[in-house]
């Protein structure tokens, strides 16, 4: 399936577009796979060459081999391209998502936003992730806005970090996506505004937010 439409810059001539599978990420939040092999990384000339590095296994995503070439990447996904020894991680921007160059060790782990959370049979605790995916734990030690830092290869939780002051976030919607800062002050919603939050010097929407770091971001950005 294809999508047309009028893109910025182009004049009049309507452009195909690939649009995503439906996955874990929004679509309008996500990159096919294809797109970002061919147009965003330049590592294939035609989508045909793009479809058979991806068909052929050559494409990772957190930790796993995607063979459609329209599987939806999104925002902090792991990408890895072990034929060129290059890792990626998806990080936002003004201008959209983009594949920011990333160490091995880094590509070792994702991290995931806690938007849910739910009691299961047996008193178990369900946390769902930012990326469409669920954690089953034994114990309610972690809140919705913290971030996990889980181990691709184990699916295991590393580590964990806090929404709460002096920590670091990152903008991850709106005008002022890819700024990062310390968390300020934080203005609780009410029934008539959505909660605020200071990071560094601007203020936006607390659910905009996402936490990368305490006393500074754990990944390249």
């Amino acid at each position: 399936m294809h999508q047309k439409r009028i893109a910025s810059g182009h004049g009049k001539q309507p452009r195909f577009i690939t649009v995503p599978n439906p996955g874990a990420h929004p679509k309008k939040e996500s990159i096919p796979l294809i797109t970002l092999v061919r147009d965003v990384l330049g590592h294939a000339d035609t989508a045909r060459e793009a479809r058979r590095a991806i068909r052929d296994g050559h494409i990772i995503v957190n930790g796993k081999v995607r063979r459609e070439p329209k599987y939806a990447v999104g925002l902090m996904d792991i990408i890895e391209i072990p034929t060129l020894k290059k890792s990626f991680r998806i990080l936002p921007s003004k201008k959209g998502l983009y594949p920011k160059g990333i160490d091995d060790k880094e590509a070792g782990t994702r991290m995931c936003k806690i938007v849910g959370k739910s009691t299961m049979p047996k008193g178990k605790i369900q946390l769902n992730l930012h990326d469409g995916t669920n954690i089953l734990l034994d114990k309610n030690e972690y809140k919705r806005k913290d971030t996990l830092v889980i181990d691709i290869k184990t699916g295991k939780v590393k580590d964990s970090i806090e929404f709460k002051q002096g920590n670091t976030a990152m903008v991850v919607h709106g005008r002022h996506s890819g700024e990062a800062g310390k968390i300020g002050e934080i203005l609780p919603g009410t029934m008539k505004r959505d909660s605020l939050t200071k990071v560094g010097e601007l203020q936006t929407l607390t659910r905009y937010l996402f936490v990368i770091g305490k006393d500074k971001a754990s990944i390249s950005i």
